[in-house]
C-alpha cells in the first residue's frame, strides 16, 4: 500500500475536523482548512466532495459556512477512509482481499512473496480497521497538549527534518497513555 497525497490529505482533513469539533468549532471554512493544513485549495475541495458523497462530511453554505463531520468520530474507521480514497491495502494485487488481481507467478498458491504480502496487508488492515477517527483525534490532541507544556513551538523547530522515530508513532503514543 502506498498512501497517495489524496489519501493523506483526506485523513489529515478528517483529523483536523475532528479536532475542531472537540474544541467546539463544528463548522470549519474550507479556506481555513486548506491554509492550516497547507493543502492546495482546489485539491482539497475535490477530496471534500468525495468525502461528502460517501457521507463522512457535510457542508454548510453562507457567511459562517464550511464543512463539518457528518458522522460521529467513533464510527469512522481509518481503514474505511484509506480504502475509499486509495483503494486496496495490499501492496500487490494477488494479496488483495477486496481488489484481487492475478499475478504472473507460476505457482501463486505456494508463492512466498504473496504469503508475505498477505501478512503485510493483514497487519495494515488490522491497525487501520481497529482505530477510529476518535482514537486518532484523542491521541493527537493529547500529544499536542503534552508538547505545548514541555516546549514552545517555534518555526525553526518545525523546519528541521527528522527521521521517523518509532517513539513518535500512533501506537507508541496510545500505549503511553491508553484510551479509556
Amino acid at each position: 500500500m502506498k498512501l497517495t497525497k489524496r489519501g493523506e490529505y483526506a485523513l489529515r482533513t478528517l483529523i483536523r475536523l475532528g479536532i475542531a469539533q472537540r474544541r467546539g468549532e463544528d463548522v470549519v471554512a474550507v479556506s481555513k482548512l486548506a491554509e492550516s493544513e497547507k493543502l492546495p485549495f482546489k485539491f482539497l475541495e475535490n477530496i471534500l466532495a468525495e468525502l461528502r458523497v460517501a457521507g463522512y462530511v457535510e457542508s454548510r453554505r453562507g457567511k459562517l459556512g464550511g464543512v463539518l463531520l457528518a458522522k460521529p468520530m467513533r464510527s469512522i474507521k481509518m481503514g474505511e477512509i484509506v480504502r475509499l480514497i486509495d483503494g486496496k491495502l495490499a501492496p500487490i494485487g494477488c494479496a488483495s482481499e477486496t481488489e484481487y488481481e492475478k499475478c504472473s507467478c507460476p505457482d501463486e498458491e505456494h508463492c512466498g512473496l504473496r504469503m508475505l504480502m498477505i501478512d503485510v496487508r493483514n497487519a495494515l488492515a488490522g491497525i487501520l480497521d481497529r482505530y477510529t477517527l476518535e482514537h486518532v483525534v484523542e491521541v493527537t490532541m493529547r500529544k499536542e497538549e503534552r508538547c505545548s507544556k514541555t516546549r514552545p513551538k517555534t518555526k525553526s523547530a518545525t523546519k528541521n527534518a527528522r527521521h521517523a522515530d518509532p517513539a513518535d508513532g500512533f501506537l507508541a503514543a496510545l500505549l503511553d497513555s491508553p484510551l479509556t
